[in-house]
């Protein structure tokens, strides 16, 4: 690896000088900095980010804290934060967790031994007190208040998200409406659950199952799909646009015709929403808008000058062929 002397030597300078281009500071000829900056080029030089941590008490460096990868929802918010973070000059350390206490905990020990400038935080859990050890950092929670920790939290209104799926199918007539959602520390989830159910009950009606699981998972969503098919609705509400596929998928498994048999709508509105035979009727929230504000609000924390606190993110019915 090149050191700044190799760089002086390269360039016919000294190595006051190199540091002086590579830290942008002091007085350097336009020749002498272009003669630098072109040895920096050649030998493929980059800067000890130790080292800039000593110099600037910045180590250009974010921590995204994600339950998961292999999820469309969480993939898309992990490629356009780390794309956000890229254009403001920083580095993103994506840490998966896993859904795991234990790994979040590590993670974090981690991202503060690597002494990150701030971090953007999904956390799955309820309970906990591991995000308390980030007072101080600059942190901003997607979609969820982060137990232990007062963090800025940028996200959707999944509560209305929720009653918005099941006025959708009340007003089509449905009253045997079964739910799938989430265990009790997926907060999102929760929330869209019950406002669905807050929802069916101004109407008078109570959903004919309610089927609790993994709702990121395939399989296990039409393994859910099929328990509540067992109780007839005419409709079904996923609290996922997976949950809702797997249901569509468990249905036509059935022989029950979608929607003339059965109408489903998902929450999301993830690409494969409009690529599914029959097209996911959903309600769509806007996850790439949602990524790029939370980066934003961390860039502002980060660098002393602070955004308003963002307001809950709009949803909409996005009608297609399953209801």
């Amino acid at each position: 690896m090149a050191s700044i002397k190799d760089i002086a030597r390269r360039s016919g300078t000294s190595p006051a000088t190199v540091s002086r281009v590579i830290n942008g500071s002091g007085y350097v000829s336009e020749a002498s900095r272009a003669r630098v900056q072109e040895a920096i080029a050649e030998l493929g030089f980059l800067p000890n980010a130790g080292a800039r941590r000593l110099r600037s008490g910045e180590s250009r460096m974010v921590g995204v804290l994600l339950p998961a990868l292999d999820v469309p929802f969480f993939a898309i918010l992990a490629h356009v934060i780390e794309q956000a973070l890229f254009q403001a000059g920083y580095q993103a350390l994506i840490c998966c967790t896993d859904e795991s206490a234990a790994a979040e905990e590590r993670y974090i020990s981690t991202l503060l031994s690597q002494g990150v400038d701030g971090v953007i935080a999904a956390s799955v859990l309820a309970d906990g007190d591991q995000y308390g050890r980030l007072a101080g950092v600059p942190v901003v929670a997607l979609d969820r208040d982060l137990p232990g920790l007062a963090a800025v939290k940028v996200g959707a209104d999944h509560h209305a998200g929720g009653r918005l799926m099941a006025g959708h199918l009340l007003d089509q007539g449905h009253s045997r409406i079964a739910v799938i959602g989430a265990p009790a520390h997926s907060a999102p989830i929760q929330a869209r659950l019950a406002g669905a159910l807050e929802r069916l009950a101004e109407a008078g009606h109570s959903p004919v199952a309610v089927a609790l699981g993994p709702v990121h998972d395939f399989d296990a969503c039409r393994a859910l799909a099929e328990d509540v098919l067992e109780t007839s609705p005419t409709a079904l509400i996923g609290t996922t646009d997976i949950a809702a596929i797997g249901a569509i998928h468990a249905a036509i498994g059935r022989g029950l015709r979608v929607p003339a048999d059965l109408a489903v709508i998902g929450f999301d509105d993830l690409p494969a929403a409009a690529y599914v035979l029959p097209a996911l009727t959903t309600i769509s929230q806007p996850l790439r808008e949602i990524a790029a504000a939370a980066t934003a609000q961390l860039i502002g924390l980060m660098t002393g000058a602070p955004l308003p606190p963002p307001a809950p993110f709009a949803l909409r019915l996005v009608r297609r062929e399953t209801t």
